[in-house]
C-alpha cells in the first residue's frame, strides 16, 4: 500500500505543478546519492558487457511491461547468437520498477552504478521516464525508451524508439476528423502523459473545428469507472479519446459495455491499448474499437513475420506482439548499430554515430534522427477484431519525421 501512496503523491504533484515539479521531486529522491552517481562508468573490460532492462514486472503496469521485457530479452538473445556487439556478448541485468516512479529512479541508479551497464532499455509511463531522466543525465548514461509519449521533451541521454506526438496523437486526430468524429470526450489516467496529451488534443481541436465535450482522469490502477462512463454516455460526444494506462483499461471497458456503449454507438480511440492489453481486457469488450500505433502484429512484411515467429517460439504460440514490444525490440538493434558505427561503447561516440542509423524493423524501415534522438515512424490506425488482433484501417503512407515539440504545426505554437 505504501507504494501506491507514494505513487499517488507524485501524481498529485504532477497534476498540480506540472512536469517541472515532478522532475524536482524525483531529483530530490535520487539526489541523496550523488556521491555514487558522479562519474559512474560502464564496465567494458571483459568478454561480456551488461545492458540494463528496466521494466515494471509487478504492479498495475505489469500487464503491459512484462511483454516489453520479454521482447528486450529476445533482441539480446538474437544479437548474442549473431556474435554480440564489437565481439562482446551482452549480459542482461533486469530491474523491477514495480509501477512506482521513485523505485524506477532508484533502480536506474543501481543499474548504472552497481551493474555498470553500457546502456539501459525500458520504462513505459511518462511518469517513470520523467523520474529516471535526471538520473541518466547526471550519470551521462543512455536510456532507450520504447513507448509512444506526449512529446515536448528531448534529452541528450535518452533515445526514443516509440512515437512522439506527431507520429501518433496528431495522425489519430486527423483520422477522427476525416471520419466526421469531431465531438470528443477525453478519458485518461492521472499523470503526465494523459494530461499533456489532452492539452495538445484540446489545442488541436480548437484549431481544427473539433470540440472537447468533457475531460476526466482516474488514478493509475483505478477500477471504479461508473461515474466517468455515465458522464461520457450523456455528453453527446462522437468519440472517446482514451489515454488510460495499465489495468485501469480492464475496468473502464467492462463498465463501458455494461452501460450499453459499443464501438458502433460511441467509438473509443485508444493510444495505450495494444494486442497484449486486448487479450487481458477481453475481445468481447473491445471488438470494433480503434487504436493508434505504428506497428501491429498483422503489419505485413518479412521482417515482421520473422519477429512474430521468433517471439512466439520463445514465449508461446498464443502470445501476441505489440507496438511497445516491437519498439523495445528494435531499440536494442538500433543501439547495436550505433555502437558498431562508432566502433566504441563510449556514450558520446555512440550518440555522435546515431544520425541516419537504419533498421529493417517489423514495422518497416526506421531511421534514427540524430538531432532529436527520435525515430522516423509510420503512423497506423487499427481496429480490434474478433480474434483479438488489430487490423490496420489507415496508415500515413510512409515514415513521419519526428517533431517532438510540434514546431511544424502553427496551431501548436503556444504549447
Amino acid at each position: 500500500m505504501s507504494g501506491l501512496i507514494t505513487r499517488r503523491g507524485l501524481l498529485a504533484g504532477i497534476s498540480a505543478l506540472g512536469a517541472g515539479a515532478a522532475l524536482s521531486a524525483c531529483g530530490a529522491k535520487t539526489g541523496s546519492d550523488t556521491s555514487k552517481a558522479a562519474g559512474a562508468k560502464a564496465d567494458t573490460s571483459g568478454s561480456t558487457v551488461r545492458v540494463g532492462l528496466l521494466n515494471s514486472l509487478s504492479g498495475t503496469m505489469a500487464i503491459s511491461e512484462v511483454t516489453v521485457h520479454n521482447a528486450l530479452l529476445l533482441a539480446v538473445k538474437e544479437i548474442n547468437a549473431a556474435g554480440g556487439v564489437l565481439g562482446k556478448q551482452l549480459k542482461p541485468v533486469s530491474q523491477d520498477g514495480a509501477s512506482d516512479w521513485p523505485t524506477f529512479a532508484e533502480k536506474a541508479q543501481a543499474l548504472i552504478t552497481d551493474s555498470k551497464v553500457v546502456a539501459t532499455f525500458g520504462c513505459w509511463t511518462s511518469a517513470s521516464r520523467k523520474a529516471v531522466k535526471p538520473v541518466f543525465e547526471r550519470n551521462k548514461s543512455l536510456l532507450f525508451y520504447p513507448v509512444q509519449y506526449e512529446g515536448l521533451e528531448q534529452s541528450p541521454y535518452i533515445f526514443y524508439s516509440g512515437a512522439t506526438t506527431n507520429q501518433q496523437i496528431v495522425p489519430a486526430l486527423d483520422y477522427l476528423k476525416k471520419q466526421g468524429l469531431t465531438k470528443l470526450y477525453l478519458v485518461g489516467s492521472d499523470y503526465v502523459f494523459p494530461r499533456t496529451a489532452n492539452k495538445i488534443i484540446k489545442t488541436y481541436a480548437k484549431a481544427n473545428g473539433m470540440e472537447v465535450l468533457g475531460e476526466d482522469y482516474a488514478p493509475l490502477g483505478s477500477t471504479e469507472f461508473a461515474t466517468i462512463v455515465n458522464k461520457v454516455r450523456s455528453a453527446g460526444a462522437d468519440a472517446v479519446f482514451n489515454t488510460l494506462n495499465g489495468d485501469s483499461n480492464v475496468a473502464f471497458f467492462k463498465e463501458y459495455k455494461s452501460a450499453g456503449l459499443t464501438a458502433k454507438k460511441l467509438p473509443v480511440l485508444s493510444v495505450s491499448i495494444a494486442e497484449e492489453e486486448v487479450k487481458s481486457i477481453g475481445t468481447q469488450y473491445l471488438e470494433g474499437q480503434l487504436t493508434a500505433w505504428n506497428y501491429y502484429q498483422t503489419t505485413p512484411g518479412a521482417a515482421n513475420e520473422k519477429f512474430v515467429a521468433a517471439y512466439q517460439a520463445a514465449y508461446g504460440k498464443d502470445k501476441p506482439t505489440s507496438d511497445p514490444m516491437e519498439a523495445a525490440y528494435i531499440s536494442v538493434h538500433l543501439w547495436k548499430a550505433m555502437v558498431e558505427k562508432a566502433g566504441s561503447f563510449d556514450v558520446e561516440k555512440v550518440k555522435a554515430a546515431s544520425d541516419g542509423i537504419t533498421f529493417d524493423a517489423p514495422e518497416g524501415k526506421v531511421t534514427v534522427d540524430g538531432a532529436t534522438q527520435h525515430v522516423h515512424k509510420t503512423a497506423r490506425i487499427g481496429k480490434v477484431t474478433a480474434n483479438g488482433l488489430i487490423e490496420e484501417v489507415w496508415n500515413s503512407g510512409g515514415p513521419i519525421k519526428p517533431d517532438p515539440y510540434l514546431k511544424g504545426y502553427d496551431w501548436a505554437a503556444d504549447l
